[in-house]
């Protein structure tokens, strides 16, 4: 975690560029049409997606992720020597399923109650603006550099392994790279919606490193054991994989590759009978659902 303290001191470092985009924002907003709800979206998303770049978060995502994905895939390309892509997406979804989601929570928990700290949220308070346009604003400015982080960042791997391999299979690491895009956004999701409920960037942090270790650590082994001492319903074993948007990523990535029956609880997909549309509805709902969350809860938040 020791990109996050460095996180903290580029938000200090970056306040006078928050007091730019202040005056930016207040110029701009109260500008537009009653009800042109779009515009307002564009300029707090781009807002943040420019704070968030000018604060090196953008570099040092990709960096994080280019960094993991080449060295998985050299050494795996090294020892393991695959005929193709999928042992090596196999092995890259291994590693996606406790980065992804820890950097997403660290780049996330801040969102809310770190601008209410650093009094930019106080401003946007003040400026016309439904308060949670503000919150589905700053998700869409930081998803996009999320996501724009992760296509670069993992790419570049891909890159190498279509040099290699060539395009026989390559529409497997695309599917991965989607998949890892999509659970990027849902623990970013999560994150600004802890960020919106805690009063204090320490709680936010505190509570982003609890859902981490539950959803990455601690559910799957809880259900498998559930699985292994009683027999469930179909009905039941989906709900068990659809309640956590890793395991999901599994199903979808490892279920492709023909490597689920090694995955450990995506093993549960061939008995669930989740179909691939169920699978990415449900991480877009993953997505979804903490927003519309967060929109809520913001209007009962005093500062």
């Amino acid at each position: 975690m020791t990109y996050t303290s460095e996180y903290e001191g580029d938000l200090e470092a970056a306040e006078p560029i928050e007091a730019a985009e202040r005056g930016a924002i207040a110029a701009v907003l109260p500008t537009a049409e009653s009800g042109v709800v779009a515009r307002q979206l564009a300029v707090l998303a781009g807002s943040e997606y420019r704070l968030a770049v000018r604060s090196r978060w953008a570099v040092a995502l990709t960096g994080i992720f280019a960094a993991f994905a080449l060295g998985l895939t050299t050494f795996s390309g090294a020892s393991v020597s695959p005929e193709g892509f999928d042992r090596t997406v196999a092995s890259l979804a291994v590693l996606a399923v406790y980065l992804v989601p820890l950097v997403a929570l660290a780049f996330g928990y801040d969102a809310i109650v770190g601008r209410e700290q650093s009094g930019w949220l106080q401003t946007l308070f003040a400026l016309p603006v439904s308060r949670a346009w503000i919150v589905v604003g700053t998700a869409l400015g930081r998803g996009a550099v999320l996501a724009s982080a992760t296509v670069v960042g993992f790419g570049i791997a891909g890159g190498l392994l279509l040099l290699e391999f060539g395009l026989a299979g390559f529409d497997t690491y695309v599917a991965f790279l989607l998949a890892a895009v999509a659970l990027g956004l849902a623990f970013l999701a999560v994150a600004v919606l802890l960020s919106t409920l805690a009063r204090e960037k320490t709680h936010a942090l505190g509570l982003s490193l609890l859902v981490w270790g539950w959803f990455v650590l601690v559910h799957d082994l809880l259900a498998l054991g559930v699985l292994s001492a009683f027999t469930l319903p179909d009905a039941a074993l989906s709900a068990v994989l659809l309640a956590n948007p890793t395991s999901v990523f599994r199903a979808l990535v490892l279920g492709s590759t023909g490597a689920a029956g090694d995955a450990g609880f995506a093993a549960v997909l061939a008995d669930a009978g989740l179909s691939t549309p169920v699978l990415v509805g449900a991480l877009l709902a993953w997505i979804v659902l903490p927003i519309a969350l967060a929109a809520v809860c913001i209007g009962r938040r005093r500062v």
